[in-house]
């Protein structure tokens, strides 16, 4: 009798529950709704900075603190697609707040919303002039003599370009984050690397390349996750009520903010990453000069990669680790996903201690060496012994 009772018992539960389950279908359908319907709400790159430099499109910012202890001021460089602010995702889930919670002087170069006017700005243009008026200017209002870039993505490679070619310039510290080099097992590479793809074609088609194409691109990497299963994840995590309503419009805005990949770029990225595959060749030429990864040598470099990162895999990164030829060293491999590593919910306690603690110890002013003492002539006494001689 008694089982029995459970037994019933346990069925009026489940009844009870779906039936207030389905109750509450409708309302948890619109609290989804809403959620996705008012992303463009969401308050994103929201710590404070000033304007340092601008040209063209491109604008280096300065982030106010009132605790600047590290010598050494940070360059945060990001993507040419997609918007900087990922650095500075929102209130509380920021690596550029962070940062100056840990004692650093921030700038960030945003190259802007590059129009058709642009269509002319290359890798050469980006790397040669804006990047290296960034780092000047970044160098210029800290008034350090050295900076630290950070890059991410195609940033990273930007990065890693500008300080190959300026081996004995301001850069003292390079950080990598998920950075593609080489390109030959990737899916894009499948995708436009063939000799079907017509990069021109495509490029000249729009002046440039329409951030909303660059964006399907992307999402078709992994359609089924990206236009179903983050979906069904948020409304499971309404029904739930786990739903992280901020977190979640602050990431769909980002990703739904994407500029024009100007013509000249576009076209540039596509051929010397992919279809030629130059920079991990050593190939890989900007006006004239030789990009040479092995003359990266002065700098400490932090390699960053993502165990999951399917549009720069950490196989297509880590030879960078055996191009550049500095003593100082590091990789950090983590789990993640290409943007998850540094801006997912995890990332605050995961990564940044890590890249924050790498910098801070390299980041310390840099010592001024004593000069040479004058030699003192002097007679020695014919029984005086031969003095040591010791390496200073």
């Amino acid at each position: 009798m008694s089982t029995l009772t459970g037994l019933v018992g346990g069925l009026v539960q489940d009844a009870v529950s779906v039936a207030k389950g389905t109750v509450r279908l409708p309302l948890d359908v619109a609290r989804t709704a809403d959620i996705l319907l008012t992303t463009d709400r969401a308050v994103i790159g929201a710590t404070p900075r000033d304007v340092v430099w601008t040209h063209r499109k491109t604008t280096l910012y300065r982030y106010r603190s009132t605790d600047r202890r590290h010598a050494v001021p940070i360059l945060l460089v990001f993507a040419l697609i997609n918007r900087p602010e990922i650095f500075d995702l929102r209130p509380g889930s920021s690596f550029v707040e962070f940062l100056l919670a840990e004692g650093f002087d921030v700038f960030l170069v945003d190259w802007g919303v590059p129009g058709e006017e642009d269509a002319d700005m290359g890798v050469a243009e980006y790397v040669c002039d804006e990047l290296h008026w960034a780092v000047r200017e970044t160098v210029r209002a800290s008034g350090s003599p050295h900076v630290s870039v950070v890059g991410w993505c195609i940033g990273a490679a930007l990065s890693a370009m500008y300080t190959a070619l300026h081996p004995d310039g301001a850069v003292r510290n390079l950080v990598l984050l998920t950075m593609p080099l080489d390109t030959s097992g990737s899916l894009y590479r499948q995708w436009v690397g063939r000799p079907s793809f017509d990069a021109d074609r495509v490029a000249t088609a729009h002046e440039g390349v329409p951030g909303p194409m660059v964006d399907t691109a992307n999402k078709l990497m992994k359609p089924v996750t990206n236009y179903l299963t983050t979906k069904r994840r948020l409304f499971g995590q309404v029904r739930q009520g786990t739903a992280n309503k901020v977190a979640y419009q602050a990431m769909a805005k980002w990703v739904a903010d994407n500029p024009r990949f100007p013509q000249a770029a576009f076209r540039d990225w596509i051929r010397l990453m992919y279809k030629e595959n130059r920079l991990v060749d050593g190939t890989l030429t900007l006006r004239g000069r030789q990009v040479d990864l092995g003359a990266i040598r002065r700098q400490a470099v932090l390699v960053v990669t993502a165990a999951g990162d399917h549009i720069a895999p950490r196989a297509g990164t880590l030879p960078v680790l055996s191009m550049v030829t500095t003593d100082d060293l590091t990789h950090f491999d983590r789990p993640g996903g290409h943007i998850g590593l540094m801006a997912g919910s995890k990332a605050k306690g995961l990564i940044w201690p890590d890249i924050a603690g790498w910098l801070a110890e390299r980041s310390r002013p840099a010592r001024t060496p004593r000069p040479a003492r004058p030699a003192r002539t002097r007679t020695a006494r014919p029984d005086a012994p031969t003095p040591d001689r010791r390496t200073p």
